[in-house]
């Protein structure tokens, strides 16, 4: 499964949120190559903002669910006799996200980049930068600093930006 691809099903994801004057829309997918890179990515969770209770983000959405995921139901993502463990996943995950991991929140709660840093992953792929609508983002600065590889996804940037802003007032 190609990046883009995997960028395009974190779109699909960011289509399902419920559109905020507020606060954007954004989907993120989270895969990982198993047992190595020459693996086809696994997608091994999805998340949209406001998808679970508590004004919550895509990125944190996508790692509680990736958190979450039981003995057995790892097993079904990776079949054969030896599936990895969650801490074998996360320091080899890969990050779609249709926009920048935010840096900051303007709710107090704890901004995305934090909790990818946190995770450990490998590498985020991001659609497009968060634009200034609301706070001053440095998301991808932050995963930077830290070692975590930032990839930007050329070509996808106006589609994401579009689908981000749903239910903004753009007059």
């Amino acid at each position: 499964m190609s990046n883009t691809l995997l960028l395009h099903l974190a779109l699909e994801e960011a289509r399902k949120c419920e559109p905020s004057p507020t606060a954007f829309c954004v989907g993120c997918v989270l895969a990982v190559a198993w047992p190595d890179d020459t693996a086809e990515p696994t997608v091994v969770a999805t998340g949209y903002s406001r998808e679970l209770p508590g004004n919550t983000h895509a990125e944190a959405n996508a790692l509680a669910k990736l958190k979450a995921l039981t003995p057995p139901e790892i097993q079904s993502l990776f079949p054969g006799p030896n599936p990895p463990l969650i801490d074998q996943i996360l320091p080899r995950l890969d990050v779609y996200t249709t926009l920048e991991p935010c840096s900051v929140r303007t709710s107090g709660l704890s901004p995305c980049a934090d909790a990818l840093i946190a995770a450990g992953v490998r590498r985020c792929f991001i659609g497009a930068g968060e634009p200034a609508d609301f706070v001053k983002c440095e998301g991808a600065q932050k995963l930077k600093d830290v070692g975590i590889e930032v990839v930007w996804m050329a070509g996808l940037e106006e589609e994401c930006l579009e689908v981000a802003r749903r239910g903004h007032n753009t007059a």
